[in-house]
């Protein structure tokens, strides 16, 4: 089974996503954005997720983690039940 290793940060807003991102890709520490910023209690650990399975996050995550976003690479907004999030995938097998 394909797993992942992946940090996230969960905000309300495609706005606030957004802006972070400029912010990452700006120089901005992206786990010091996420303990300041993410909804996700995830957040207080930089928002590292761990490793993990192909189907255990939701569908638009799993497609963003799984794809073909380049690793270490911030992805664009993704938008799910739970807001929008900012993917960084630090390792895929």
């Amino acid at each position: 089974m394909p797993r992942a290793s992946a940090s996230h940060i969960l905000v309300a807003t495609e706005a606030e996503a957004l802006g972070l991102k400029t912010r990452i890709e700006g120089g901005e520490d992206f786990a010091g954005l996420a303990k300041e910023h993410s909804k996700c209690p995830s957040g207080s650990d930089g928002g590292s997720l761990g490793e993990f399975d192909k189907g255990r996050m939701v569908p638009e995550f799993d497609t963003v983690v799984f794809g073909d976003l380049a690793i270490n690479t911030v992805s664009e907004p993704v938008k799910t039940s739970f807001g929008y999030h900012l993917i960084i995938v630090s390792s895929r097998s």
